[in-house]
């Protein structure tokens, strides 16, 4: 089965080519801010198996980018862990977010098993997000392994 290939959220402003938030162009090196391609993006902090710590930082790097760049929503995704109550990327994820630590770039968040598919959560962010139906719709029950970001 061959390797889904990640659709890349922004362009270089430079080359045209797509490329990450984060670092510089791979195709020309420009370290200038790219233009956003899509409104949202999806970001996975469990990817290479990471301490909480170094989860918490990749965040950090991708909440700044994105809000530099213009993407309205961003989809985190952090596992729910194995212990049953939920594993240390998710609970550094929700401090973070309880204490206000992105208050100056995250407007509002919604915890995965909020918007479990038909609640009232669900609707909610769909009518503020209308473009996310495609991701939430699968979570029938919710998914307590992701939460949404609305950005400023």
């Amino acid at each position: 089965m061959p390797k889904r290939q990640a659709i890349q959220p922004a362009e270089c402003l430079e080359c045209g080519n797509a490329r990450s938030l984060l670092g510089n162009c791979t195709h020309c090196g420009s370290d200038a801010v790219p233009h956003a391609t899509r409104d949202w993006v999806v970001l996975n902090l469990e990817l290479g198996a990471p301490t909480a710590e170094d989860a918490l930082d990749r965040l950090t790097r991708h909440v700044r980018g994105a809000s530099e760049v213009g993407i309205r929503t961003m989809i985190v995704i952090h596992g729910y862990g194995s212990s049953g109550s939920g594993g240390k990327i998710k609970w550094v994820v929700r401090d973070a977010l309880e204490n206000n630590y992105f208050s100056d770039r995250v407007d509002e968040y919604y915890f995965g098993e909020d918007v479990a598919f038909a609640s009232s959560g669900y609707h909610d962010l769909l009518r503020r997000r209308p473009g996310l139906k495609e991701h939430l719709a699968p979570f029938k029950v919710g998914n307590a392994g992701m939460t949404v970001l609305l950005m400023r």
